[in-house]
């Protein structure tokens, strides 16, 4: 994580953002600074960025490293730390370039790990997951679900739970684990620490993990260390970016040849634990804070056996009569919303499969 001297525009950009509780800060040549609060993008009363504004704006933000990567590559990702209202905090650029001008999107990366409440993550679901001894466990869901929160709020529960030795390789760091009593967090960070995702793990085995987070899993290489460790004892969390629970089970032997996805889909299927894919659904008010709906997977006999067949298909079926196993679809989840008024009939019809679900 870099410390820059951040431009005087974009300190104050990222203060707003800060002070209202925005999630990302948008800042594009020919756009005001537009932030998005709770799903919504607002423009910021401020004039569009000149194009002879960018490039020292973003320039500042880099580790002569990082710079001369960003004029190589046309893209950089990376944390920094700004003081906001005297305390520091935290942020996650995402830098490219569109129209021949560089542009930046930054992530509000909070000061604290967020409580399970206030996220809305049920309870009985994390503490079976905090529960499992070792294997696999996938969050899966779109840009911007939350999924890197819940991670950071089910690592920090084993964290804090003590006896755990955690190590984390993640693209960049965004929440850092506070120290706790008996447990030892190592977080490494792609291009900072370690070269890549594939990297961080092949030397984190030989560190005495308990519990490994890997940030993302973009490559065959990656996909096959998580699959190793799970396999060898550890617990391994990790996210994919699909629609649906499904998505991921088809998804992961994908990473790999086709004569080579049998032996992969066993492998899975032995390691497997659990799917948690999220989205984030508008309130009922607009700007009012966004609610989790969630589709949980796990990995029963039936569920294992559909997945070294290749017979994802019936998975679906499963998710809707395994309810008793802990099974939850994303129908249920937002028909339980909706019901709950938390959020719109529209938004629950926009989000389900099956409208039907919703009147019963």
């Amino acid at each position: 994580m870099s410390n820059p001297v951040v431009h005087e525009k974009l300190r104050r950009w990222l203060e707003w953002a800060v002070q209202v509780g925005a999630s990302d800060l948008h800042v594009i040549v020919g756009h005001p600074p537009t932030i998005r609060l709770n799903g919504s993008l607002t423009e910021l009363m401020e004039p569009p960025l000149a194009s002879e504004d960018a490039e020292p704006m973003f320039a500042g933000l880099c580790t002569s490293e990082t710079l001369a990567n960003f004029q190589q590559s046309r893209n950089a990702d990376f944390s920094f730390s700004s003081i906001v209202e005297g305390r520091p905090a935290r942020f996650r650029a995402s830098l490219f370039h569109a129209g021949k001008f560089p542009g930046g999107c930054f992530r509000v990366i909070p000061g604290t790990i967020p409580s399970f409440e206030w996220a809305g993550l049920p309870t009985p679901l994390v503490a079976r997951l905090v529960g499992l001894r070792d294997g696999l466990v996938i969050v899966t869901g779109a840009t911007g679900s939350g999924k890197t929160t819940t991670l950071a709020m089910i690592v920090n529960a084993l964290n804090e739970g003590g006896g755990c030795r955690i190590i984390t390789v993640e693209e960049p760091v965004e929440y850092v684990f506070p120290r706790a009593v008996n447990s030892v967090v190592t977080q490494r960070e792609v291009g900072l620490d370690v070269l890549t995702f594939a990297d961080g793990l092949k030397y984190g085995l030989r560190q005495d993990p308990d519990v490994i987070l890997v940030g993302e899993i973009r490559d065959r290489e990656t996909a096959q260390m998580c699959l190793s460790a799970a396999e060898t004892g550890h617990l391994v969390f990790t996210t994919l970016h699909t629609r649906d629970a499904k998505g991921a089970v088809t998804r992961f032997p994908d990473f790999f040849p086709q004569d080579a996805q049998s032996v992969v889909r066993a492998q899975l299927a032995l390691s497997l634990r659990a799917v948690v894919c999220q989205r984030l659904l508008a309130d009922t008010e607009r700007g009012g804070k966004r609610h989790l709906a969630l589709e949980v997977l796990w990995n029963t006999h039936p569920i294992a056996n559909a997945i070294r067949q290749g017979k994802t298909e019936s998975i679906d079926n499963y998710l809707l009569t395994g309810r008793d196993e802990g099974m939850l679809s994303f129908d249920e989840s937002v028909r339980q919303l909706l019901r709950a008024g938390k959020i719109t009939r529209q938004t629950a019809e926009q989000n389900v499969n099956d409208v039907t679900v919703l009147y019963r």
